[in-house]
């Protein structure tokens, strides 16, 4: 009898640290279903990478339900689900409050209820958070934490705006909250998912050198502070954190699980204030 085949997905595929996390995985799997709202930009990469995998492009925005309920259907009659790097997100110049916390966290908690009947022995999963989620999410507002853990509540956008009122209205500030909404979600989703003998985590990237990411410089001039404290002093690239992806996805990781990585070169620590100034 033939082994079962071997499935990953990569969502945000099509470009940045998405397309850098397909190119990751094409070796580790029979199957890559390449998810991103640019049907174009899913076929490109498709084709770029026809000759290591089966890979197959998909038109999806994560925050249709039933786009995402066919997905999971996709998965099961492609073979046995084996990695999930979910990498498609949007950043605070790219929209409002409202849609900023519809796709990066209603849009994840969405994915990975529907892909969880199918996550057993072997799966991995991680979906990124940012390190917004570390350095923009201010002090004194844990009742926040009570609301982000319920994404997909019906009402739940109401919810967030009535704790946080217009200090959530704020792109950036409900990124970093959507975010830090994410690394809560994947601590709560391994308990279960450890059960079934799978696993999941977040990762925080930092500054990365991305189009999303140099989008997000040009218009925050806060984001050239960071670099310049950044203590490698350098921006991030896309591989490097696809090859963290690609750890947190194998054998190699086999005990990590509920757990958020940061990426960042070192800013958050930098800014912490907690560097020894002479060693």
């Amino acid at each position: 009898m033939a082994a079962e085949r071997s499935v990953a997905i990569v969502t945000g595929a099509a470009r940045g640290m998405g397309r850098a996390c397909a190119d990751r995985l094409a070796s580790t799997a029979d199957v890559l279903l390449l998810v991103d709202r640019d049907e174009v930009g899913a076929k490109a990469a498709a084709d770029e990478l026809a000759g290591a995998v089966d890979a197959v492009p998909l038109a999806i925005d994560v925050t249709d339900a039933d786009a995402i309920s066919d997905l999971a259907d996709r998965v099961a009659a492609a073979g046995a689900l084996r990695g999930i790097a979910h990498a498609a997100g949007i950043s605070p110049t790219m929209a409002d409050w409202q849609s900023i916390f519809s796709v990066d966290l209603v849009g994840t908690a969405r994915l990975i209820e529907a892909l969880t009947p199918h996550a057993g022995p072997g799966t991995a999963a991680v979906c990124f958070a940012s390190m917004a989620a570390v350095l923009g999410v201010p002090e004194g507002v844990a009742n926040v934490d009570a609301v982000l853990d319920e994404p997909l509540a019906p009402d739940f956008l109401d919810r967030v705006h009535d704790v946080g009122g217009s200090l959530v209205e704020d792109p950036g500030m409900a990124y970093s909250w959507a975010k830090r909404g994410v690394q809560r979600l994947v601590r709560r989703v391994a308990v279960p998912w450890g059960r079934q003998g799978a696993r999941i985590c977040s990762l925080s990237p930092g500054m990365i050198d991305t189009p999303q990411g140099r989008q997000e410089a040009a218009a925050q001039p806060t984001m050239a502070a960071l670099l310049e404290r950044t203590p490698l002093g350098r921006e991030g690239r896309p591989e490097e954190i696809a090859a963290v992806v690609g750890f947190l996805l194998s054998d190699d990781a086999s005990f990590v699980t509920g757990i958020d990585v940061l990426v960042d070169g070192g800013v958050c620590a930098a800014v912490a204030g907690t560097a020894l100034e002479d060693w």
